[in-house]
């Protein structure tokens, strides 16, 4: 093995052996956790993979390399929250910049361009094969999340201006919201039911059900925790965003789109009815003369 490398080789190769070693233990330690027995196995593959890139590294470098614990620590709990598919497409993104040191590298070291295409080809081809339960209903969970950003935020405007108070907002909201997801989640299960194929349609409604409710919930707790009503609206808006954020992120890691443009397209859809709205509330207390 070749041993006189330069510094900048030196550096850039025990920077790849301490990400090989760190992935390593997150890999075993996603297998120890996960309960399916074919997606257990791929992540042990995944695992045992990187093992190997380690002691390729390894007999460059003559040095061994302890591997970042709180890397293991952050991806294993990005694992637990969001699925495993999510951290390992997380950690993909976070090796981009190393594709330019790779080529650097594989001038001096040749072997280094079989590692390069182990880890672009291989573990990709094994991450496609896992099945995760979550993905199948992620439709499920899209369907929820969008009509209860976008008739709640709604629903929110215009009762703001027409009530004028937050209590009877947020407990119209609260039977609003709890009666549509009712009626979203029996949707999603007559939907599925009749589609057939491989969602279970208990669990697609469920899906849809707990996501709806989820986000009903976060919503309202302005309007019962405030007194003005406009700033509980504006809380409630913000809070609207920050889910469209947060899952339009997830949705981009999982199936590698872009987050910009769904994100702007939700934010625009959920805003403008919520602005539309808001003037129907404008419209109704003017002409009918609602005061309370």
């Amino acid at each position: 093995m070749k041993t006189n490398l330069d510094d900048k080789t030196l550096t850039a190769l025990l920077r790849f052996q301490k990400n090989e070693i760190t992935e390593h233990f997150i890999y075993a330690e996603m297998a120890r956790l996960e309960k399916d027995p074919k997606n257990r196995e791929i992540l042990s593959h995944i695992s045992a993979d990187e093992a190997r890139h380690y002691g390729v590294w390894k007999s460059y470098t003559k040095e061994e390399v302890a591997p970042s614990r709180l890397k293991v620590f952050w991806y294993i709990l990005l694992a637990r929250l969001f699925g495993i598919t999510f951290c390992i497409k997380s950690m993909e993104e976070g090796e981009v910049g190393a594709q330019e040191v790779y080529e650097q590298v594989i001038r001096v070291i040749p072997e280094a361009g079989k590692i390069k295409n182990d880890e672009s080809r291989h573990e990709n081809e094994l991450i496609g094969m896992l099945d995760e339960e979550r993905l199948k209903y992620l439709g499920s969970v899209v369907l929820g999340l969008n009509d209860a950003l976008v008739e709640l935020t709604g629903t929110l405007a215009g009762l703001t201006f027409a009530l004028q108070n937050t209590k009877l907002v947020g407990v119209a909201g609260l039977i609003t919201g709890i009666a549509a997801s009712l009626s979203m989640a029996a949707s999603e299960y007559v939907s599925t039911r009749t589609e057939g194929g491989e969602k279970n349609p208990v669990r697609a409604a469920v899906y849809t059900g707990i996501t709806y409710v989820g986000a009903v919930t976060i919503l309202i707790v302005p309007f019962l925790l405030l007194t003005n009503p406009y700033l509980a609206l504006g809380l409630a808006l913000l809070d609207a965003l920050i889910l469209i954020a947060v899952f339009t992120y997830y949705f981009s890691v999982v199936r590698s789109v872009s987050f910009k443009r769904r994100f702007m397209e939700m934010a625009a859809v959920s805003l403008s009815v919520a602005g539309l709205s808001f003037l129907i509330g404008l419209l109704v207390r003017q002409f009918l003369g609602i005061e309370i």
